[in-house]
């Protein structure tokens, strides 16, 4: 059997935006009837990716856990954040002409750094389903990670679920 549904998530301006969706995904499992299996958590954004990983509880001064805090500097370090034009080769000039033909500013496309980083981590996660439970181990969660802080906007999480 599968089943599928979406989810949405807001992501905010200026800093990469974590959104705890585990208790959605068990909600989704849930409604599906599916006991044992996988489930598939996806984004068809190219600057987002999903992630399982521990809670934190504690939070840095940017708002963020401090887990994902590390994470986002780790990146930084790795993938520095598109700050200026000139920066990575992305986007030229025929990409910018592309995106102004379909509703995007130029700013919202000096997003390079957001794209690499998703490409680097990937999209998806695929975790076993056992007895109608995600089996996470004790301390984990699924993030879903939006790189691009060139502007707030809604996302779409795919969850698809494919089991007896």
């Amino acid at each position: 059997m599968v089943y599928r549904e979406e989810l949405k998530v807001q992501a905010r301006p200026n800093i990469a935006t974590f959104s705890n969706v585990t208790q959605s995904v068990s909600e989704i499992i849930g409604r599906s009837g599916i006991k044992n299996g996988i489930v598939v958590i996806y984004s068809h954004h190219t600057t987002c990716c999903v992630i399982t990983q521990e809670a934190a509880f504690d939070m840095s001064m940017t708002g963020l856990e401090t887990l994902q805090q590390d994470f986002v500097d780790v990146m930084e370090g790795m993938i520095p954040t598109c700050s200026r034009e000139g920066i990575y080769l992305h986007p030229g000039p025929k990409a910018l002409e592309f995106a102004e033909e379909h509703g995007e500013d130029a700013r919202g496309c000096h997003n390079t750094d957001a794209h690499l980083r998703s490409a680097l981590v990937g999209r998806s996660e695929t975790i076993v389903l056992i007895d109608g439970k995600m089996d996470l181990g004790e301390f984990g969660y699924i993030y879903f990670v939006d790189f691009d802080t060139t502007r707030p906007r809604e996302r779409t999480v795919q969850v698809q679920i494919i089991g007896e």
